[in-house]
Parts: C-alpha cells; structure tokens; sequence
C-alpha cells in the first residue's frame, strides 16, 4: 500500500483493534500518534511498537471531551506540521443486556459521548489540518451493530448507526477537497479483553458469525490501512464489514 502522507492518529489505541491498526501503519512506514486515557498503557503500547520512541509516539486523550480531542490535534500539529490520517477507533460499549427502559441515564451519556460525540470531534479538529495539508483521509469506527439492531444494547447500536450516518455526511461535505471518510464495521474481534470472557461467552460469540469465529485484529487493521492508503483514492463515504458474513444473515 502506498500512503501519499506519514503523520496518523489512531485513538484508543492502547490494547485491542487500536493498538492492531497502528501496528499495522506503523508496520508500513507511517509515524503514529497513540492515544487513550491510559497514559500508562500508551505509553507501554508505544515502547512495545518503537523501542526508539521516533515512530510511535503516545498522547493522552479523552475522546468524549472536545477539550481534550482539540489540543491533542493541536499538539499533533505543532510537532510535526500537519496531519495525514486519522482514525477514530475509541469506544465503550457500555452495559449489556438492559432494556431502554432501564438504562441509566448516566450511561447512556457516557456512551454516545465516547463512540459518536468522539468521532465528531476527531474530525472537526483534524480536518481543517489535514485540508491546510492539501488533504489526508478519516476511519471511523462502526460495528455490525451500526448495521443491523441488537437488543440489549441500544446505546452502542445507536451510536454506531450514527457513526454510519456522520461517516456519510462527511465524506460528501469532502468529497472535492482531498479528505476521504470511511468506516468500519468489524463483528466481534479476538482482542486480548475478549480472552478475559468466559469461554462459553466467548464460544458464543464465535458461533454469531456464518464463519464461526471471531475476527482476528489484523483482518480488521489491514482493511483500515487499505481504506487510508492511496490504493483506495476513490473510496469515500464507505462501511465496509469484516464480520465473517454476521450482517448476511
């Protein structure tokens, strides 16, 4: 894959799908921007990638504070003049297994914040740069719950569709100025927190997909690097599953 820029940005990135797509960019030659909450666990993610410390740098930032997403983009830039990539993988899912009816409040909140509030924000702050750039390309972060619906969680699989929806919206506001937007929507991935389930939880989770396995996080990490690399210079507007034929069904 060729990238035509080398500076990315991938949140929550610490552990699990994040941390597979900045391995996979940094892999290809790319410089990384780590960031999560976690100081601690970007900061040992970072050193594990680029014992060096020149090609994976870890950044503190809360995604679902705008704050803290505009100085991270800001920081980005001021070190290193712009910003090529960004890809908004941060998110929770939140309590499982709640009617509506029953969910918090607080937790409703606390989810949409994180998984679509977040993704606006990287965008409204790394856009502008990327266009002062002459242009850069965006992965957001969708599920297969942002394409079908899946009861027990609406929060996540309201915010998800909405990922689709913002993913859209924003392609075609960029379409003619550079900035290509797609998004992702993988089926349960083999993330080391997925190892922590029981294994009947697990098994079940494997048993969803026509497949009968979950997705490993370098088939999700390698679709994500194509999606920004030149190779897919017209791709825009895009959800593309890796779900093992989940959404087939």
């Amino acid at each position: 894959m060729k990238f035509r820029g080398n500076i990315a940005i991938v949140t929550g990135a610490s552990t699990g799908v994040g941390e597979a797509i900045a391995q996979e960019l940094y892999d290809r030659g790319l410089t990384v921007v780590i960031t999560a909450r976690d100081s601690a666990a970007i900061e040992a993610t970072a050193r594990n990638m680029d014992p060096s410390g020149q090609r994976a740098l870890p950044m503190v930032a809360d995604v679902k504070n705008h704050v803290s997403v505009k100085n991270l983009i800001g920081s980005v830039v001021e070190q290193f003049g712009k910003i090529d990539y960004l890809v908004n993988n941060a998110g929770i899912t939140g309590p499982h297994g709640i009617s509506i009816c029953d969910y918090d409040v607080e937790d409703w909140q606390e989810v949409i914040q994180t998984d679509l509030s977040g993704v606006f924000y990287g965008m409204k702050y790394a856009i502008p740069a990327m266009l002062r750039n002459g242009g850069g390309a965006v992965v957001n972060l969708s599920a297969v719950n942002g394409m079908v619906g899946i009861p027990g969680i609406a929060p996540y699989t309201c915010a998800k569709h909405g990922v689709v929806g913002l993913t859209q919206s924003v392609a075609l506001e960029f379409a003619e100025k550079g900035v290509r937007v797609n998004a992702l929507a993988p089926g349960y991935v083999d993330t080391p927190r997925m190892k922590e389930l029981p294994e009947s939880v697990r098994q079940m989770m494997a048993e969803s997909h026509p497949m009968k396995r979950m997705a490993k996080p370098e088939e999700v990490s390698k679709l994500a690097a194509f999606l920004l690399s030149d190779e897919a210079s017209f791709i825009t507007g895009g959800c593309y599953t890796v779900d093992g034929g989940y959404t087939a069904q």
